[in-house]
């Protein structure tokens, strides 16, 4: 059931689904279906492969990460289940739950969560795209203990998102992180690393998607492709992002003149064209 509180903007509330495993840690172990959920396997997002797959997913005490390609369902999944876990479809705490679209996918009522018996003491959920909503929100409540003492919006997009992992999230928390790369310099990214170990340090649990090889990069962590067959585990090294960066920085200008040669009627064969088979 769904309650509108009648506040400006528009929020949600929603209740998570959930069931405790006999294990204490992780926060979060495993996802499934629902036995009476009801999905079309035509329509979105169940049409989708890695959604129909969505069991193969065991959560890694640490870090889980989704990576694939834009459309393949990542944040899709990342956000069923941050809904799932009653955070807000437009990010933040659990006390934080806007909606100022009609654009929530229904995933989350349809999926079963696995819990640990110990419930984690802080948690978040970061969605790059609604994160200026966010900060707005928290200006327009006062609310700015824990980002610094000072207004979101006076600093830039990266500053803000490592001022929210180094000083708002503390420790002991379910984090969910959907393309935190998005505002980080790649010097950022190793700052936003070292900031998520730290907090794995304070038995902190995260799901993140990403396309970022350095944030991927991080050691102690399960890595998940996800495409048009559905969810598979990969290592690292095997990541389609990893592996076109390391092409591309091995001879740059080279790279570059092979694609700009011969301009490619597609996107599918640009990548092929300009890379070749792996």
């Amino acid at each position: 059931m769904i309650l509108l509180l009648q506040t400006a903007p528009k929020v949600l509330l929603r209740a998570p689904v959930q069931f405790f495993s006999m294990k204490p840690f992780p926060y979060l172990q495993s996802v499934r279906m629902r036995d009476d959920a009801t999905r079309d396997a035509n329509a979105y997002p169940f049409s989708l492969a890695p959604v129909q797959q969505i069991e193969k997913i065991k959560f890694h005490e640490k870090v889980t990460f989704f990576v694939g390609e834009n459309g393949s369902g990542k944040s899709t999944i990342l956000e069923a289940l941050a809904l799932a876990s009653g955070f807000g479809v437009e990010g933040g705490t659990k006390n934080v739950q806007l909606n100022s679209g009609d654009h929530v996918s229904n995933l989350s009522d349809s999926l079963r969560l696995a819990s640990g018996l110990q419930k984690p003491r802080d948690g978040y959920y970061l969605r790059a795209e609604s994160f200026y909503n966010v900060a707005t929100y928290m200006d327009s409540i006062g609310y700015l203990e824990g980002y610094g003492g000072q207004s979101l919006h006076t600093r830039s997009h990266g500053e803000a998102f490592l001022i929210l992992l180094t000083q708002k999230l503390r420790g002991h928390g379910l984090y969910f992180l959907d393309e935190p790369e998005a505002a980080l310099s790649p010097m950022r990214q190793l700052a936003a690393v070292v900031a998520i170990d730290a907090l794995v340090q304070k038995q902190s649990q995260f799901v993140i998607a990403t396309h970022s090889p350095i944030v991927l990069a991080y050691p102690h962590a399960t890595h998940y492709w996800f495409d048009d067959t559905g969810i598979r585990e990969i290592k690292y090294d095997e990541i389609e992002h990893v592996r076109t960066v390391a092409d591309f920085m091995g001879d740059p200008r080279a790279r570059v003149a092979q694609l700009l040669a011969s301009p490619p009627e597609s996107e599918e064969n640009a990548t092929s064209r300009t890379f070749g088979p792996f």
